[in-house]
């Protein structure tokens, strides 16, 4: 494959709200560029970068996927992100591996949810970014009012460079605001060309132009002069002004067309190379050296020593992992050595690739500002960084959200439980957003994610990958029991069966206690009333008798048992019989205690905009939570409450609806806390009603 300089490199990650055509935006893309031979319809499941069986079945983007295209002698890397909430952590990864960001954006729907969060993840990682006003053809598609809605909520760096030449069904091409010229879009070259500005258009061009001329003057002292002094600024100035502007995130130019139709795809590829930043345009990268844990810069040179980093991995159940990476600085041979800083391990590489949707271009480097690929690496991961071994440097890692929502997980066919395991290592190789862990008391798989269709997903490829069929739940709640008074209970166990028979007798105290949530035993045994030898048995006794509590069966905690009288045979007695005993006082003494179910308390940091304030608050409350504060933090209300376990498996897609997808939150456990009186009973005879289902 053709080298590039690095300075003829473009990285685009094209980002935003879902089902706004990101997609069908990158396809149209590689058409032009010739990197393929038909624009991928995603309805047709023909698409490049979704290429995953889950993806084409459902018709969205899932995960992140590059491929690259060439230009006018440049080379476009594109990365396309998904646009659903429940797959950000793809966003992430892209948004790592570019130097800036496309933000896609409907022209119907104009400004949504997804594109302020668009803008808030670019703006975080100061990733330098672009706007592309996407179904200009579509009915009711209005360009104006668009923009207006992305200035009115993204603020006025957000400026036209296009303008549309007509609308719906009528939208052929693009007029050039800061060079004055109109490109039509000719469906037999299938190109855009060159015309005359319509009359209709140059009052309009003119009011955008000024708008235009006033942003890139702000960005620059001796602009602003000349703007201040001549009226004006000369295309030269705009162009210089509008690539320094973007590059120091103080401008975001909006460019405009229909992928559908390929209309203003060229002129929006002539775009990025005139305007968006190449990775030395981008700057350098801040890294640590190992050896002297120092901060250290790493810039975007072919001189300098090799570094890279890791943004993504692919489980494939065949082939192993295919490790993404973004060459940082310096070079990387095909059947080469490199060090990985995180695991402190010296990484075999063999063959190097361009990665391209599901296939892989093989080539024989790749160097810095290059997006690459490599298979089977022993160690390393996503968010490791691959570097010389002579000059070891770190980049800093992901910082991923944190699951919100759980649901267990069960093989459908015996005997699968191996598979599923493996699988869902695999998986988690994949998407570190998501997590796995066993509930043993319950027996459960319990798979945690950012939201019900990320879990879903997760289970359809369990199917896809690894062959395995699941069904999902919601988790058992891991509910408690304690005792809220004292009970002093005998524990008797006598059988006589020929032979030796079977003696034990304990007297118990039970108590509430709350130095440590287990069992508290407590020898008192005065004159040798129980021998030495059968004290340990009754402990045993009481720790596996606790494992199940007398109300509903979950497991007994804060208790405190004081083993002081009791009696033996000096022939029938056995460890077995005291276990014995030592159990049947459990279970009389607990209920004469008084004894009660708890349910775990967690504690939640809700953040939303101001004017959902009250609906929230409103919410806890029905689910027998209490707000214990609010407080302001960059512009959103971030409320504090302790809501019950039971009530919020589902809270995160809750929260979604509540908040137009606007909210987010923070959960952990607390402590627990006695069921409320009505909630118990129904606790109980659900409790019972599967023991004697399962009998």
């Amino acid at each position: 494959m053709k080298e590039f300089r690095v300075e003829d490199v473009r990285n685009v990650a094209i980002i935003g709200h879902g089902s706004t055509g990101k997609t069908s935006l990158a396809e149209a893309m590689l058409y032009d560029c010739k990197g393929t031979d038909r624009i991928g319809r995603i309805e047709d499941g023909t698409t490049i970068m979704d290429y995953d069986p889950e993806e084409r079945k459902r018709k969205i983007s899932l995960s992140a996927a590059a491929a690259p295209c060439e230009w006018n002698g440049y080379r476009i890397n594109l990365v396309d992100t998904p646009g659903y909430f429940d797959f950000v952590g793809e966003v992430l990864e892209g948004l790592r591996a570019a130097d800036c960001a496309l933000i896609n954006v409907c022209a119907v729907s104009g400004c949504q949810v997804g594109t302020e969060k668009a803008w808030d993840f670019v703006n975080r990682f100061k990733v330098p970014k672009a706007i592309f006003v996407n179904r200009m053809d579509r009915e009711n598609a209005n360009f104006e009012s668009a923009y207006s809605d992305l200035r009115e909520k993204l603020g006025s760096s957000v400026v036209a460079i296009q303008i549309p030449i007509g609308k719906e069904a009528d939208f052929k091409g693009v007029v050039d605001i800061i060079e004055g010229k109109a490109k039509i879009y000719d469906s037999k070259t299938k190109t855009m060309v060159e015309t005359e500005v319509p009359s209709d258009l140059k009052s309009l061009i003119d009011d955008y132009k000024n708008i235009l001329m006033e942003a890139i003057a702000e960005t620059d002292e001796a602009l602003l002069d000349k703007y201040l002094n001549d009226g004006e600024l000369s295309s030269e100035d705009l162009i210089a002004g509008l690539k320094k502007g973007i590059v120091n995130d103080d401008i975001t130019p909006v460019f405009c067309g229909s992928a559908t139709s390929n209309i203003g795809i060229h002129t929006l590829l002539d775009s990025i190379i005139k305007y968006l930043p190449s990775p030395i345009d981008r700057g350098s990268f801040e890294a640590k050296d190992v050896k002297s844990g120092e901060a250290i810069e790493k810039k975007a040179d072919v001189e300098e020593p090799f570094s890279a980093f890791v943004f993504k991995t692919i489980a494939d159940p065949f082939v192993g992992r295919l490790s993404l990476f973004r060459v940082i600085s310096g070079v990387i041979n095909s059947d080469s050595s490199v060090y990985n800083a995180n695991k402190e391990k010296t990484e075999k590489i063999g063959t190097i690739y361009i990665p391209k949707g599901k296939n892989q271009i093989a080539v024989d480097k790749l160097k810095a500002g290059d997006i690459g690929a490599v298979s089977k690496l022993q160690f390393t991961m996503t968010g490791d960084t691959l570097c010389d071994a002579s000059k070891p440097v770190t980049f800093e890692g992901f910082n991923f959200p944190k699951p919100c929502i759980s649901m267990s997980l069960t093989p459908k066919s015996k005997g699968d439980e191996d598979k599923i395991s493996s699988g869902l290592t695999k998986l988690s190789e994949e998407d570190p957003t998501f997590k796995i862990s066993r509930d043993v008391e319950n027996a459960e798989t319990i798979v945690s994610g950012l939201g019900e269709l990320h879990i879903e997903v997760i289970a359809s490829k369990l199917k896809t990958k690894f062959g395995v069929e699941t069904s999902l739940d919601i988790p058992k709640v891991p509910y408690r029991e304690t005792i809220k008074k004292s009970a002093d209970v005998q524990g008797k166990y006598k059988k006589q069966s020929g032979g030796h028979g079977q003696y034990g007798d304990v007297w118990i105290k039970f108590e509430p206690q709350t130095e440590t949530e287990g069992l508290v035993f407590v020898d008192a045994v005065v004159g040798g009333v129980v021998p030495r030898q059968y004290i340990p048995a009754v402990e045993k006794g009481l720790k596996e008798a606790i494992k199940h509590g007398v109300l509903a069966g979950y497991p007994m905690i804060n208790l405190k048992a004081t083993l002081h009288d009791g009696s033996y045979h000096p022939v029938d007695s056995s460890e077995m019989a005291f276990k014995t005993a030592a159990s049947f006082a459990y279970k009389k003494g607990v209920k004469d205690a008084s004894p009660i179910l708890l349910e775990p308390i967690m504690g939640m940091g809700i953040t939303i905009p101001d004017e959902y304030l009250g609906d929230i608050m409103g919410d806890i409350n029905r689910r027998r939570g209490k707000v214990l504060g609010m407080e302001q933090i960059d512009g959103m209300q971030v409320v504090s409450a302790e809501v019950p376990m039971a009530e919020v498996f589902r809270y995160a897609t809750d929260l979604r609806s509540m908040t137009q997808a606007r909210g987010t939150f923070t959960m952990e456990f607390l402590r627990y806390e006695e069921v409320p009186a009505m909630v118990s009973q129904k606790i109980i005879e659900n409790a019972k009603k599967e023991e004697e289902e399962e009998e």
